[in-house]
């Protein structure tokens, strides 16, 4: 069986990311030869959490799994996103009482099997179960469907993310790092053969910080205030990681950078309308 090329985009933010993922998904998949699209989406909606409503909208536009994190709870009908996608997945080291699952499995066409697990760091993040005691546990389960195990380590702290990467080496095909949106340069393959990127950035305005208006952000420094917060205007930059991946023994041949522009149009700048939820408070 040919080797396996998978694309992980960084933290889609707002309508201008959804949007970048509807202009260009389906175009990436045929120029890049890619078998699947994952990418997370907890700042899919207004840059706070995930809605129904938008989650279909990605799944439409061609993303085979969406991973998310922290801000995954902020719209008010998450049970319902997880009860209705199963390719929605959140953090394995949440307890089982909520709603969700913390890893999916998706097939190929050709019947490659790849399992994707969501973890959530502990360092300047809330309270939550260790993330490497979930990695364990749910490996065990993964390994037994299939070999291919790429993991979003949806963390804070740059050192907790490298620490999962050389724990989880030669145990997984790919560590990936999201949540805070700026891409790393440390993209490479850890001696155990597992791929390995800090951040892998975001599919979000660029102009902004991190994909808010950069007004509003330097005026809660400034002032220590609780500030409403807007998506940013501008263009947006796609940003990810493309895998090659051994589909036989789950091993990662290669890992590179990447990373496209796009301006956009009129609509494409838009706000959202409030129905999803642009405006927040931080």
């Amino acid at each position: 069986m040919r080797p396996l090329r998978i694309l992980m985009l960084g933290d889609i933010v707002g309508r201008p990311g959804r949007h970048a993922c509807r202009d260009h998904v389906h175009t990436w998949r045929k120029s890049r030869r890619l078998d699947f699209i994952f990418a997370n989406g907890e700042n899919a909606s207004g840059g706070n959490g995930l809605s129904v409503k938008n989650a279909e909208e990605l799944f439409s536009y061609g993303i085979d799994i969406i991973t998310s994190g922290n801000h995954i709870w902020k719209q008010k009908d998450y049970a319902e996103l997880f009860e209705r996608f199963r390719n929605v997945i959140r953090p394995a080291n949440y307890p089982d009482s909520i709603p969700g699952k913390g890893w999916g499995i998706i097939e190929s066409v050709d019947g490659a099997r790849v399992g994707v697990l969501n973890l959530q760091g502990q360092v300047f993040m809330d309270p939550i179960d260790s993330p490497f005691s979930a990695a364990e546990k749910c490996l065990s389960e993964i390994r037994k469907i299939t070999p291919i195990i790429i993991v979003d380590f949806h963390a804070e702290a740059t050192s907790e993310r490298v620490a999962m990467g050389l724990h989880l080496d030669g145990k997984v095909t790919a560590v990936l790092g999201t949540h805070t949106h700026i891409a790393t340069a440390d993209t490479r393959i850890l001696p155990g053969g597992t791929a390995y990127q800090t951040d892998i950035g975001m599919v979000g305005p660029h102009d902004g910080i991190l994909g808010i208006e950069s007004g509003q952000v330097i005026k809660k420094f400034l002032t220590c205030l609780p500030v409403r917060f807007q998506v940013a205007k501008g263009p947006v930059i796609c940003g990810g990681v493309i895998l090659t991946v051994d589909p036989g023994n789950g091993i990662a041949i290669e890992i590179e950078r990447f990373e496209e522009n796009h301006n956009g149009s009129e609509d494409y700048n838009n706000n959202e309308d409030l129905n999803d939820a642009e405006h927040k408070s931080r």
